[in-house]
Parts: C-alpha cells; structure tokens; sequence
C-alpha cells in the first residue's frame, strides 16, 4: 500500500511538469525597437528668446513622437499577446 501511495505522489509530481509548453513570441519589428533621442539643452548663460522656442518646439516634436513609438509598441505587444492565447 504504501508502494502505490508513492507511486501515485510520484506520478503526479512528475506529470505536472511535463504539461508545460513554451509559445514562440514574434519577433518585435525593427521600427518599435528604436530609442528615443536625448532632449536639446541649452548651455548658453544667455539665450535669446527664439532660440529658447525653438529648442523647447523641438523639445516637444521628440517628446511627441516618442510618445507615439511607445504606443505603437503598446498595442502592438497587446494585439500579439492576444493573438497568442487564442
């Protein structure tokens, strides 16, 4: 009795490993993979009024469209996981 009571704890534990299977995640595409770029500074004590706009536009133009790639990677990760569990 207390043979097939330790084959049966063995049989389960072992079982329950084997059920395991690993899924192939796509590869991410290139574009979503890219970093975003170092905001402008200004280093100048003195800074004239349309050099500082023009750095904070710029500032806000990179600030935008890393936004953007973020979301992009957002949704696509979600549109993948989702296609995964089906």
């Amino acid at each position: 009795m207390r043979y097939i009571l330790l084959f049966c704890i063995a049989l389960i534990a072992t079982g329950c490993s084997t059920l395991e299977s690993k899924q192939d995640f796509p590869d991410v595409p290139e574009p979503l993979m890219s970093k975003c770029g170092d905001l402008d500074t200004i280093t100048k004590p003195k800074v004239l009024l349309s050099e500082l706009m023009k750095t904070v536009i710029n500032n806000y133009t990179k600030y935008h469209n890393c936004a953007d790639l973020v979301q992009t990677w957002q949704d696509w990760y979600i549109e993948q996981k989702a296609n995964s569990s089906k």
